[in-house]
């Protein structure tokens, strides 16, 4: 086979490392973002915090510098780049990069420093543990409680195996445990607070709950009787197989429901320590309504005061004054060259993405004023990220980021920015509405519906079509399902 040469073109599209740190830093909520730039300051010693006076004496570097072999720089570093150093445009007073502000002045003071709240708490686990400590068991009996109590999950259940705990206990500490050892622990653990903790499924963890009102002088035997008997009917809502099994009366069964119903499904869920993410919402954004006017503004956390360090410019400074300029000098003044440009690309990147916040979310407050002025769901327009990158003149993925993970507060409460995307349903008049007002109408009427006969997914669909809406009943399905909202079997009540 013969070989060949020819010559091609090809357009290709690559991203420079500063559009993919931008990119990065796009998704970083506001929550995260002193994090990332503490990150980012602990890497790059030639970017600070503006309010910071850190000056790194002449010396320093230099010195560091003289420990390294030459082969540290020989592959970064050319003999041309050592004879043809260029630091002019590092020795000016550059003011706009010493000073470099991002900061809008109207910001609000107030969040500047703003403490965010914490939990002091327990975790779940630890909060078993000591009530564990106050067991009387032998060391073996303890070793292989603790080994249950850190194999119940999140939500308080014990789903693993015992054969798989004795299996743990053998490899893991070199116990030998029998599983009737571990059932007759895993007893003890269930008497623990709160009630139906241990449990191996949810039947067991109401029951375990039903048991501890029982002790308390509660009258649940129904309730246990109906659960113990018939628990896959009771789910069902097959009521009146339930009442014609246990010779039930209409006020019986409705008084076990009732019970039932107040029971905890999840009892670790409550205890212990709570993730801060799901407790304590930053926004990233600050809508106000003014007289009719909107206004936006940022988190004040999204503009950090930021600068190229003062020290390393000083070095650049130093090595221009001097005579002597040998191979050594001329690697650390590469260095730190590199590390100025670098600290200049994250502070940029840090601009671009509070510009790139802004801009987005002032093109989505100004496509959904009617629901910013009125808190009404229902005002809610059609919106895709094409429209928004259609507005902003950005790319659908940078929108897309920036909508991923940011939150605005508003004074009808704080949503994440995906909320306020939604596709088109047309009326019967060919008007193109937003699916998340089809969504709320649809949730309106469950709520107002009669539990005793709840509405169907076809009568649903009627209610709908008659309202004017061009709707099959798949697709109010599909939207009660995104609801999470039950069948109309399940929503049945007596």
């Amino acid at each position: 086979m013969a070989l060949s040469q020819s010559l091609q073109q090809k357009l290709l599209q690559k991203l420079s490392p500063q559009q993919i740190q931008l990119m990065k830093l796009l998704q970083v909520p506001t929550a995260n973002l002193e994090e990332r730039i503490k990150e980012e300051m602990e890497e790059n010693p030639a970017l600070e915090a503006a309010e910071e006076d850190q000056h790194t004496s002449d010396g320093e570097v230099v010195d560091d510098f003289a420990e390294d072999t030459e082969e540290d720089f020989e592959a970064e570093s050319s003999e041309d780049e050592y004879d043809n150093i260029d630091i002019s445009e590092y020795l000016g007073d550059d003011d706009d990069v010493a000073d470099y502000r991002l900061k809008d002045e109207n910001y609000p003071e107030t969040d500047e420093k703003q403490a965010l709240p914490f939990r002091v708490e327990n975790t779940f686990h630890e909060y078993l543990l000591e009530q564990l400590r106050m067991l009387h068991l032998s060391e073996k009996e303890r070793k292989i409680a603790e080994q249950i109590v850190g194999s119940i999950d999140d939500d308080g259940y014990l789903r693993r195996e015992f054969s798989a705990i004795a299996d743990d206990l053998a490899f893991r500490q070199n116990i030998t445990a029998s599983e009737e050892e571990i059932a007759s622990l895993v007893k003890q653990i269930q008497k623990f607070d709160p009630a139906g903790i241990g449990a191996l499924d949810l039947k067991q963890c109401l029951l375990l709950q039903l048991e501890r009102k029982k002790e308390e002088g509660y009258d649940v035997d129904t309730t246990i009787r109906i659960l113990t008997s018939y628990f896959d009917e009771f789910t069902k809502k097959h009521y009146e197989k339930i009442q014609k099994g246990l010779n039930l009366t209409d006020e019986d069964l409705k008084n076990a429901i009732n019970q039932i119903i107040r029971l905890n499904p999840k009892p670790g869920g409550n205890v212990g320590e709570t993730q801060i993410g799901e407790s304590y919402i930053i926004p990233d954004f600050f809508i106000h309504n003014n007289n009719n006017k909107l206004e936006l503004t940022l988190n004040s956390k999204n503009a950090p005061d930021l600068r190229v360090s003062e020290g390393y410019r000083d070095m650049l400074k130093e090595y221009d004054r001097g005579s002597k300029k040998d191979k050594r000098q001329k690697e650390a003044v590469i260095f730190i060259k590199q590390k100025i440009d670098a600290a200049k690309w994250f502070i940029d990147a840090i601009k671009q993405r509070q510009n790139t916040l802004y801009t987005t979310m002032h093109a989505i407050m100004d496509y959904q004023q009617d629901f910013f002025l009125t808190g009404d769901e229902t005002m809610l327009k059609p919106m895709i990220l094409k429209d928004i990158a259609e507005r902003t003149a950005l790319d659908i993925s940078t929108v897309s980021r920036v909508a991923n993970s940011k939150f605005v507060q508003t004074e009808f409460g704080t949503y994440r920015l995906k909320f306020f995307f939604s596709e088109s349903l047309s009326t019967d008049s060919g008007e193109e509405v937003s699916t998340r007002e089809v969504k709320k109408i649809l949730s309106d009427m469950v709520e107002g519906e009669s539990k005793k006969k709840p509405l169907s997914d076809e009568r649903l669909t009627e209610s709908l079509q008659q309202k004017g809406y061009n709707i099959a009943r798949r697709t109010v399905a599909k939207y009660r399902e995104q609801l999470n909202i039950p069948v109309a079997r399940l929503r049945k009540q007596l």
